[in-house]
């Protein structure tokens, strides 16, 4: 049986928050989104451009480095590949604990529910909206989604967010016109759009007058605009509790994944076998893999070195950014089972239609 009355369906509505409750949330958020993001993501990337002008390339593959293969399983081989996972990402995942721990404890929960909580397609809009400037992988966002969840937003706008932000990323789109060309950015951009549009609007659908699996303190249906006690000391705790309950999965998961390179994604099979096969392959591998932002274009461009042609490189555009095993482990428990496995479906469906069109492009 699911746990918790959907954060759009419940009926007790918190109470408005006060002018003080308002200014110190939304305040202390925007202080960490804007100075945190422009140190983790828009200063980087902004320097990031300019290489990929020049240079054409953002560098060696993270799943074989300069080579088609990958490495052998082996213990080897999933620390070198966590270690240069998690130097890339551990700043932008901090910065996701902290935006979290702020979005669950401090900002006001009459605003989310009036706002972010309902199931329409303008709470969806505006999760989406906000995802752009975030730019975040799949698994730094992940924890933000599990702090709105906890808050009250709905399934729609938390979908939006999710798939929002690594795959709607304007770095990205900067990053893919100068090393893979204006079309790969193009066929980014229009499909990326339809799979977070589709994937919040699926959401919605499946949750749509049901209940929902969210595990939700119990304050949250509470009378009241916030929970009770200093606002500190609960930041402090949902800040903790986060990092202690997201963090180890993820370590692990990663781990496993950078061990399993050669079984995801074996050169023999992607350079040689049926297209189609091929495509079908690279779609499930490139959903559950986890990378870093813009991790996708050297991987890209090493294949296509090899001779990947433009249907698997247009699978693995559109699947390795917008989710990924750890990330999905992350959100297990705020978002209903059937959303998180259509999810998957529908990523991994919109990457083979990414390959087909690549294919038919002449790209």
């Amino acid at each position: 049986m699911d746990d918790l009355v959907s954060p759009s369906s419940a009926s007790v509505i918190p109470v408005k928050a006060s002018r003080g409750e308002y200014l110190r949330g939304f305040g202390l958020l925007l202080l960490i989104a804007i100075v945190g993001l422009f140190i983790v993501k828009w200063e980087p990337y902004y320097q990031k451009a300019f290489i990929a002008a020049a240079h054409h390339t953002l560098g060696a593959s993270m799943i074989s480095g300069k080579t088609a293969a990958p490495p052998t399983p082996s213990l080897g081989a999933a620390w070198n590949y966590a270690k240069a996972y998690y130097l890339s990402i551990w700043q932008a995942l901090l910065l996701g604990l902290l935006l979290a721990a702020t979005v669950e404890t401090l900002v006001p929960r009459d605003w989310i529910a009036r706002v972010m909580g309902s199931s329409s397609a303008r709470s969806s809009a505006l999760g989406g909206l906000l995802a752009i400037p975030g730019m975040m992988c799949t698994c730094c966002t992940a924890p933000v989604i599990v702090g709105m969840r906890k808050s009250g937003v709905s399934e729609g706008a938390a979908t939006a967010f999710f798939l929002g932000n690594p795959t709607l990323n304007p770095a990205v789109l900067v990053f893919l016109i100068f090393t893979l060309g204006w079309q790969w950015a193009a066929l980014r951009l229009a499909l990326g759009l339809a799979l977070v549009i589709g994937g919040a609007a699926l959401a919605m659908r499946l949750t749509r007058g049901q209940r929902t699996d969210v595990v939700a303190p119990p304050d949250l249906l509470a009378p009241t605009a916030t929970p009770g006690g200093h606002w500190a000391l609960r930041w402090l705790k949902s800040f903790g509790r986060l990092a202690l309950t997201l963090i180890p999965e993820y370590v692990i998961i990663v781990l496993l994944l950078g061990a399993a390179r050669a079984w995801l994604f074996p050169a023999g099979f992607i350079l040689h076998g049926p297209a189609l096969l091929v495509m079908l392959g690279l779609a499930i591998a490139g959903t559950l893999f986890v990378i870093p932002t813009a991790g996708e274009i050297p991987i890209i461009q090493t294949l296509m070195a090899f001779g990947l042609g433009a249907g698997g490189a247009g699978v693995l555009l559109l699947t390795l950014a917008p989710l990924s095993l750890p990330s999905l482990a992350m959100v297990w428990r705020v978002f209903p089972k059937r959303v998180i496995f259509a999810l998957v479906a529908l990523t991994a469906l919109m990457g083979i239609v990414a390959g087909i069109v690549a294919i038919g492009l002449g790209l």
